[in-house]
This record gives structure tokens, sequence and C-alpha cells, in this order.
């Protein structure tokens, strides 16, 4: 017997020896035995807690209103309101009749209905100071007359515009109320590398506070916005009414400013633009200061030096900007700058491309001497120019009244209506939520290219049309919609 042998029968026996001792009595288990659960130590990762709990009470939405002009008032229709007796409609709406039967109140009436202030836009902002200035974009208070910041909290509370800048999208509001805000700081952006973790907070489609995190994508971007396009990329989940909040680096001071989004189909994928935080920044206390911005001014028009132009030239390298037209009697002109002169320096810092330039200038004081080095004819030779000072496109004042619009509203839908500045059709301003449009799937920025297969050119071709087919007897018109170079077709109820 080996031992491996041995061991197995002295083990058997001694299993029978234990039995046989316990033969009084069974023991019998019920509860079952189960494999640890599997754990991880997973790596530490960043969290946004901390840094959102600190910077929300300085996020605020931005809803914007303006006065606008119903339509129904050009018809002549009543409009019925709920706060309002019966009968005193009635009086307000006939009034006294002399004998030509003309209404004495009608024109009072028309324009009282003209002087009410309806929404026309919303956004986001952020406080910069604890006294009430808060930022926000250009393209979101533009046109605007009376502006009504959200805090955190829910709470509601009126703004005044101080100023704008519509070459930077960029504007400042004030709040007048006696208390302290909780406000933010800007960065130097700079300090954040490409691939750094960055926060946005908005007001996305008008819910309210959102949170969404990416990291900073790319520097630099042009997207053609304007001649100082130098755009943060972020690939935080940025849409429609987060424009003019702030996106945030981790220790919660504001990186960029949320301006724009790349998306074929109008939502979020995963392409936005911020203005940086350190053109901000001196925009910003340009605004504060006198509600306007100061910037140098050449006056010549420019474009990129390309390697054909280059070539032709008998250049070696496509840099500096070409002058394709010197404004009569402005700097550049009266200094001696011509057509076909490329500028290669300003103040003997190379200029890279006609943008480069344009932000080169904007950034010196007017009535400035600067240094400029132009490549003429292969030559190379320096002029003095003194710097005029760009026309301001925007000076707010406290008794100064915005650029009015008038707008069209289409009470019966939840419409808001303006002409296509940019095109054909009528675009879309505001969709009243709940309403027989909103349902139907009608946006903002949406444009009404056709109804029924009639071209729409102006505001009073909605109406008309829209009269037309319930006319006809028909319960929905077919509206043609162009979002981003994409039709589509929506039914609208007449009802």
């Amino acid at each position: 017997m080996n031992v491996l042998t041995r061991r197995i029968s002295t083990a058997v026996v001694t299993a029978g020896l234990v039995g046989a001792g316990f033969t009084g009595f069974a023991i019998t288990s019920t509860t079952p035995v189960f494999a640890e659960a599997v754990k991880l130590n997973a790596p530490s990762i960043p969290g946004f807690a901390d840094v959102v709990q600190a910077v929300s009470p300085a996020v605020v939405s931005v809803r914007v209103k303006s006065n606008i002009r119903p339509i129904a008032d050009r018809r002549g229709q009543f409009q019925f309101d709920p706060n309002e007796e019966f009968e005193d409609q009635m009086r307000r709406f006939f009034g006294q009749r002399d004998r030509g039967g003309r209404s004495e109140n009608r024109n009072r009436n028309r324009n009282n209905r003209m002087e009410r202030a309806r929404p026309i836009s919303q956004g986001s902002g952020f406080f910069i100071s604890e006294d009430g200035f808060l930022v926000t974009n250009n393209h979101v208070i533009n046109s605007g007359t009376e502006f009504t910041v959200v805090l955190d909290d829910g709470t509601e509370l009126d703004a005044r515009l101080v100023g704008k800048d519509q070459r930077t999208d960029l504007a400042v509001l004030k709040v007048d109320e006696d208390r302290t805000f909780t406000y933010v700081d800007f960065a130097d952006e700079k300090d954040i590398r490409i691939g750094d973790w960055v926060v946005a907070v908005g007001n996305p489609f008008g819910l309210g506070g959102t949170v969404t995190a990416g990291i900073l994508s790319a520097r630099g971007r042009d997207i053609g916005a304007g001649p100082y396009d130098d755009f943060l990329q972020i690939d935080a989940a940025v849409n429609r009414g987060n424009s003019g909040g702030p996106t945030f680096s981790l220790n919660g001071e504001v990186v960029g400013i949320n301006t724009a989004i790349y998306s074929p189909s109008g939502g979020n994928v995963g392409i936005a633009f911020a203005v940086p935080a350190s053109l901000a920044k001196e925009v910003v206390a340009d605004l504060m200061d006198d509600g306007s911005v100061e910037r140098g001014w050449l006056g010549v028009a420019i474009q990129p030096v390309t390697g054909e132009i280059a070539e032709s030239l008998g250049l070696d390298e496509t840099s500096g900007a070409l002058v394709s037209d010197p404004q009569e009697d402005a700097p550049a002109a009266q200094a001696g700058i011509r057509a076909g002169d490329i500028i290669t320096m300003v103040n003997g810092e190379t200029v890279e491309d006609p943008r480069e330039l344009s932000r080169m200038i904007a950034d010196i004081d007017p009535g400035s001497d600067v240094e400029i080095t132009i490549n003429r004819s292969g030559e190379t030779s320096k002029i003095e120019v003194k710097l005029g000072q760009l026309p301001s496109d925007q000076v707010a004042s406290v008794d100064e009244e915005p650029e009015q619009i008038d707008p069209a509203i289409l009470e019966d839908f939840g419409l808001t209506l303006i002409p296509n500045d940019e095109g054909e059709g009528i675009l879309v301003t505001a969709v009243e939520p709940g309403s027989d449009a909103s349902e139907a799937g009608i946006r903002v920025g949406d444009i009404i290219t056709e109804i029924n297969n009639q071209e729409v050119s102006q505001i009073a071709d909605v109406q008309e049309l829209l009269d037309g087919v319930k006319a006809d007897g028909r319960k929905a018109a077919l509206l043609r919609l162009e979002t981003n170079d994409r039709s589509r077709f929506v039914a609208l109820p007449l009802a």
C-alpha cells in the first residue's frame, strides 16, 4: 500500500468514526453560503460637484422682451384679456363712436397694445461683481427693451443694459438691487491645456440651471463670426439657451463664454465655441466703463496671402495680410499704404494672417502711432501710421433706448415672427410653450419658407395664407420650415 492509499484510507476511517459517534442526531444548515462579491479599487476621477456648488449662484438665466406689434392689431381683431372684466374690455375696444362710426379709442387702444413687451429671446449669463454687473452675449439681448435675470434659487430681478459689442458678441447688464451677489472671476485661459476638464453652466432650451462637462478641445477657432474670431472649442454639451453662459475650469474661474455651436442637426454634437476669457475681460471692462469699446482703426480691407499669391509676387512665405482696398481718407491711406501692399509686421511683431492683424490693431488705443512694416513689389519698408478710432456699434446709457424691431405675434398659434435678414422666408423668434405651434414641432430659429406650397416673403403673407387655408375649410396648414440648410414640413392646426 503506497503512501497516498494509506492517507485516503485513514481519512475514510476517521470520517466513519466521527459519523458513528453522533448517531443520536443530525445537523443540517439551511443558510446558503455565497462567494464574495467582486469589488475593485477604481482609480480616482475628478468630480465636478464642488465647483458646481460654488459657482452656480453666480450663473443666471436671461429673459429678453421687446415692444412688438401683434398682427391682430393691424387687422383690428379683438384680443381678450382674462385679467380684465369683459364689459370693460368691450368698452375699451369699441369706445365712444362719432357720427362717422369711428372709435375715438381705436388709436389709443392700438398704441397701448403696441407698447406691450413680448418675449423675444432667452439665454444665460453670470455675475462678475458683487454689486450686480453680469455678462451675456450680444445676440441674446440684442433689440431687447426689457431684461430679467433669474437666479439659481428662482428669484427674478430686473436688469438694464450697460453696453454691448457686436464684434465680439458680448454684452453687460446691471441689476440694481440692494444686495450682495455671488460672482466669479475670469481665468487666464492660456493656463488651461488642451484636454483639461471644463464645466459649462447655463440655461439650455429654457430649462434653467443645467451643468455639463467636457474638455477643452482646441484654441484659435475661426468660425466666420467676425474679424476677431479666436474661439475656444469645447466638447461639453452646449445647446440653444446656453449662449452667454460661462465655461469654468475646475478651480471655478471662467475660461470662456459660450457663444456658438456647430450642429448640422440643430442640437449638441460635441462642438461648441466660447469667447476666450482674456478677450472677454478686456471688452467687458470697456463696456462697464462707458458702455462702448474703443478700438484702433487702420482702415484697410485685407485678405490672406495664399500660396498662389505668394508665388506670383515672388515671396517665400504666405504670412502677412494683403491690402485689397485702403479706405479713402482712412489712416492707412493717409500714411501712404496702397492696394497690393502686404503688411508683415506691426510695431516689430510678426503678422501671421489678416485675422491676427485685425486683433493687433484693435488692441492698440486710437490715436496711437504705430510702425507698419510692408512688402511692396518685393521690397520691405516701414510706414508710421496714426490710428483712428473704429466706429462703435453700440453706446448704451440709462437714457438711451436700444434699437427697435417690429416683429409680429400670431397669438392664436403662439408664434413670434420677424423678417429673415439673411435670406428668404420668415424667422421664428419665439414659440409659446404648449401652443399649437409648439405641439406641431416648430422651434425658435426655424424659417417659414412656404405655406401650403406658396412662398412666404413677408410677415403679412403668413397671416394671409393661414386665413386662406382656414377659409377653404381645412383644419391644418402645411408649413415648410428650413433650419440649418435642412427642410422639413409640419402641419399647423388652424382650430
